[in-house]
């Protein structure tokens, strides 16, 4: 018997001009954390996370979770951001792996939505989102994120063991 599968999209809309940032601002942290966008999650078409983001900081999150999932073994992905410190309850944002199945986590979640992904489908949901945050964000700013890539600031809070 097939269980139904949960099915997710991602949306978000940069709030910011796009000359807010350019490659010279490379190791200026406030103006890195200052280009927000509004992230939405919807799963099976009904809202499920809708919040304005440090995008920079949410992308360097993905990214180098992207980078330790090998075929093997996918890592928990969590979200946090240096503009909030109350992890109490969990992650902004959390992607957590169990056998063959994934659930998705937000202490910001706008509703309890039971969502129980295909581990495959939902990593290649991640991985396709740090693609084209990656793609969009060079383009709609004009940067390239490998200059900034380390000097945006990461978040390791409580239940990032993997990071």
């Amino acid at each position: 018997m097939d269980s139904i599968s949960s099915k997710i999209t991602f949306e978000y809309n940069f709030v910011v001009d796009n000359g807010i940032i350019s490659n010279k601002d490379k190791r200026d942290v406030p103006t890195i954390l200052a280009v927000e966008a509004t992230l939405t999650i919807k799963i099976n078409n009904e809202l499920y996370f809708e919040t304005e983001l440090a995008i920079l900081e949410f992308y360097k999150a993905l990214y180098e979770w992207k980078n330790r999932v090998t075929d093997e073994h996918t890592p928990e992905f969590h979200y946090y951001t240096i503009e909030y410190d109350d992890y109490e309850d969990g992650a902004i944002l959390s992607l957590i792996p169990f056998s063959n199945k994934a659930r998705v986590k937000s202490i910001w979640a706008e509703q309890d939505l039971y969502n129980i992904f295909d581990l495959d489908y939902i990593v290649r949901e991640f991985i396709q989102l740090e693609q084209n945050l990656k793609r969009d964000i060079e383009n709609y700013f004009g940067i390239e994120l490998k200059k900034f890539i380390k000097q945006i600031p990461l978040v390791k809070g409580p239940y990032s063991d993997d990071y």
